[in-house]
């Protein structure tokens, strides 16, 4: 592995673990296994890094989406493989990671924010018209506001003054907002099919 790129690894794992504003750039050399010189060779300072950071991870994870959207078989395949995804990366991250993102490093945030709205919106948009032409999804559903609906409610479970650390755990409450989302979109048929799947050993390990 290059250098830049054991840094840009070493940093987003501390960055999930531990959130943004608790890590040093002595913590991110030690991590990659080098002189905090060499690591200001890459990087001039911390903001850069990070920002660096969360291109890199949403260059990743929007070709993560667009994988499943084109190897799904169908609409509710796709949002049991997409909740897969999300339990590897969202579920793992610490609570604080975009509050530190937001308050301190501006370019990551709105990188975030363009993410957030054309990949990770515009997926669950066109996942909801499929799975209405496929006749799982209610017709009557705008998918529109539903993506917002969504979107918002994963970054809603971030937030520690409704949800205390001490009070809930954040795998659990993102497991329960996706249930009730999912439920919230099947037609009769639609529901058959999502309980076919979660008999299937492979889905049952999702």
């Amino acid at each position: 592995m290059k250098a830049k790129e054991k840094i840009l690894s070493s940093a987003e794992e501390l960055f999930i673990q531990y959130g943004i504003r608790s890590v040093t750039m002595d913590d991110v050399a030690r991590a990659a296994s080098m002189s905090k010189k060499t690591l200001y060779q890459y990087f001039d300072n911390k903001d850069g890094l990070v920002s660096e950071v969360a291109l890199n991870h949403f260059e990743k994870e929007t070709a993560e989406f667009n994988e499943i959207e084109e190897s799904a078989n169908d609409a509710i395949h796709e949002i049991l493989l997409v909740s897969q995804c999300l339990r590897k990366h969202v579920f793992r991250m610490n609570p604080s990671l975009l509050y530190d993102m937001q308050k301190y490093h501006g370019a990551a945030w709105d990188k975030y924010l363009e993410f957030k709205q054309s990949t990770i919106r515009g997926h669950i948009e066109r996942n909801i018209e499929k799975g209405k032409e496929e006749g799982y999804f209610r017709e009557e559903l705008n998918a529109k506001v539903l993506s917002i609906l969504r979107v918002e409610g994963v970054q809603l479970v971030f937030n520690t003054q409704l949800f205390p650390r001490d009070q809930f755990d954040f795998p659990t409450v993102q497991l329960q907002i996706l249930d009730h989302f999912v439920h919230g979109l099947l037609t009769d048929k639609g529901r058959k099919k999502y309980e076919e799947y979660m008999h299937l050993e492979s889905i049952k390990s999702l």
